[in-house]
């Protein structure tokens, strides 16, 4: 078995298309001996837009962009990659490999070409399962620092190299082969096929975004029972809080035990709520919240109070 280890870089990406300009891989055998590195420079056909819609976040590619107008176009080096990805005897790897295949994908589309058809592999999804850490994506730089690789970012072939690299040091580590490597995580390949793309998984990630469903599902439970009661509240004349409009944020009203509980207080004195910050005039959050919503209160200069202490007002 060979593994294939690749990146690509793009001119620009957007909805319709992904201008790639390099496709580096390299080549190696079980025991990450290399057969071939190489990087395919590739005429884009478009200007270079390496920035976002702000035209922030750009990234610098360490090349001569001059050149890029002097290499073939992708349907050029199309059969080319086909060859290299599809070879049934080569394993298919990338980092945060499912933004390449996507890239794929779009190209074939620009210039109608048929579908590629591979498996592959994610080592940043390897990397996380590991670690068991899905909450943020880990970047190439930062695992490579992690597990003491050195490259030049943004040099696809380079990244490439990396990310072998990385998958090498994470077996040297387990102390097994890939197989081995991909197996003690529940590991599945992604797969493009008929311009379908579905993206690898690991048992861990499956239960991190199962556990993200089942909570999502019980905060849509909690802001449905808590505006429920919020819409039988009535408005209660010349009680202690004279009509101040309160405010609670995401946490609290997710928190129905509590907030159910505040509201009636709030009502029950003679004051109102609103799920709107500018209706209200004080503002209820958690100590060392740093949500939208009160951030949003603090810019528009509400009363701020702490969760702690509106309790303790109220039990005053």
């Amino acid at each position: 078995m060979k593994f294939i280890f690749f990146d690509i870089e793009c001119a620009g990406v957007r909805k319709t298309y992904a201008k790639i300009c390099v496709f580096g891989y390299v080549l190696c055998d079980e025991k990450f001996n290399i057969i071939e590195k190489q990087d395919l420079l590739i005429n884009p056909l478009g200007r270079f837009e390496l920035t976002d819609r702000k035209g922030e976040k750009g990234i610098v590619l360490p090349y001569e962009y001059g050149i890029f107008k002097k290499q073939p176009t992708f349907p050029k080096v199309y059969n080319r990659i086909k060859e290299l990805l599809e070879d049934k005897d080569t394993c298919v790897w990338g980092h945060a490999v499912l933004n390449d295949v996507k890239y794929l994908n779009l190209e074939c589309k620009r210039f109608k070409l048929p579908s590629f058809n591979f498996r592959f592999a994610d080592s940043q999804l390897v990397f996380m399962s590991l670690v068991n850490d899905f909450s943020h994506q880990f970047g190439l730089e930062h695992i490579a620092a992690e597990l003491g690789v050195e490259f030049t970012p943004h040099r696809a072939v380079d990244d490439a190299y990396a990310t072998m690299r990385i998958v090498e040091a994470m077996c040297r580590n387990r102390k097994c082969g890939i197989g081995e490597l991909c197996s003690s995580i529940g590991f599945t390949y992604g797969k493009i096929e008929n311009y379908s793309v579905s993206r690898p998984q690991s048992k861990g990630f499956k239960s991190f975004k199962k556990a993200g469903r089942e909570a999502k599902m019980a905060r849509s439970d909690a802001r449905v029972k808590f505006y429920n009661n919020l819409s039988r509240k009535r408005f209660k004349r010349g009680g202690k809080l004279k009509g101040e409009i309160y405010c609670f944020s995401r946490t609290i009203e997710d928190d129905v035990a509590t907030s159910i509980s505040l509201v009636d207080k709030i009502y029950a004195l003679g004051g109102k709520y609103s799920a709107h910050v500018d209706d209200c005039r004080y503002y209820v959050c958690p100590e060392g919240d740093e949500t939208d919503r009160t951030k949003k209160a603090v810019a528009a200069q509400k009363t701020i109070l702490y969760l702690t202490e509106f309790t303790e007002m109220f039990n005053d």
